[in-house]
């Protein structure tokens, strides 16, 4: 994950809810890409340190285990840099121009923020941070997947250029919500602010429901909704209990329940949910030596595997034996 502050409730359904998951049975790399963050923006304002903390605080704060996984931050292992420049040798501009999210994020954060030659070569770097360590599944949001397909394509060339089967081909794996509505109905995300953030206090949360967008084609209390059509009723299928979301389904669709109502129970919902998280996240931010080790342990792992995968790769490219 990209570390660009707190991380939103998109983040948690889109992505997180797999690490909780994945975490159980399987050795896990949780990586916090603080070079990918670096390539949209202003340089000179972004808050890479800070933003690192806040996500690693998230991360602890809903249930990720370094006791299970592995957390560590990219820059860190600097064999990232060095097999991303290997990568880019077998990828060509034109292939990577095309590629769909570039185009979008082009057209979203203009030429300023994204004519720089690391957002255009994010998934050749993308694809190192996952096969630098053999990795075979990637959890990702649904916008990361145009990204995978590249990178499997990648690994492809790679293995048939030195007719070895060196990096495996890795999945992604989406959740059942692998992209969550904001709050105003189009794809959530900060950059929108119509996003709601995992640790957002009660008072924040219930202000933000409040102005939730809902049924466009219900302009009247007494009108009949329409729930398919509704981002409050898409949220309370994830924090309403499955039968009160069957009644409110009928009560929507027979104007029974107001919005007004039925914006004030999913906010607490989501307050309730949320508790838990904030009383932890609210613990880990009285204890930055434990972050610190956190990663230093982290960040040790990740590189001792990266420097074993960087030194079979360099004996491909008859680099002189270091």
């Amino acid at each position: 994950m990209r570390p660009t502050g707190r991380l939103h409730l998109g983040h948690y359904f889109g992505v997180l809810v797999n690490y909780l998951e994945l975490q159980k049975q399987n050795d896990c790399f949780f990586m916090v890409a603080d070079l990918h963050a670096l390539t949209t923006g202003d340089l000179s304002k972004i808050q890479v340190g800070e933003n690192t903390k806040q996500l690693l605080i998230d991360w602890l704060s809903v249930g990720i285990d370094p006791n299970k996984a592995t957390l560590f931050v990219q820059s860190s292992v600097p064999e990232h840099c060095e097999l991303m420049t290997l990568f880019s040798l077998l990828t060509s501009i034109g292939w990577l121009e095309r590629n769909p999210t570039y185009k979008e994020q082009q057209q979203e954060l203009g030429e300023k923020s994204t004519g720089n030659l690391g957002f255009l070569s994010y998934p050749v770097l993308q694809t190192v941070d996952v096969a630098i360590y053999k990795g075979t599944q990637v959890p990702v949001g649904e916008d990361q997947k145009p990204h995978l397909e590249m990178g499997r394509e990648l690994i492809r060339r790679f293995n048939s250029t030195f007719k070895k089967q060196v990096f495996p081909e890795f999945e992604a794996l989406l959740t059942k919500v692998p992209k969550l509505p904001g709050l105003d109905g189009r794809k959530m995300s900060k950059s929108y602010g119509n996003a709601l953030e995992i640790s957002e206090s009660p008072e924040n949360i219930q202000k933000k429901i409040s102005r939730m967008l809902t049924d466009t084609q219900r302009p009247r209390r007494e009108d009949p909704g329409h729930p398919e059509n509704c981002p409050v009723f898409t949220y309370h299928q994830l924090f309403t209990e499955a039968l009160r979301v069957s009644e409110i389904e009928i009560e929507c669709r027979t104007a029974v329940l107001s919005c007004f109502d039925d914006k004030k129970a999913l906010a607490e919902k989501i307050v309730a949910w949320g508790e838990p998280i904030r009383k932890r996240r609210t613990e880990f931010e009285k204890n930055p030596d434990y972050l610190e080790e956190i990663i230093r342990k982290g960040n040790l792992k990740a590189r001792e595997i990266a420097a074993q995968t960087v030194k079979e790769v360099r004996q491909l490219f008859s680099f002189w034996p270091s």
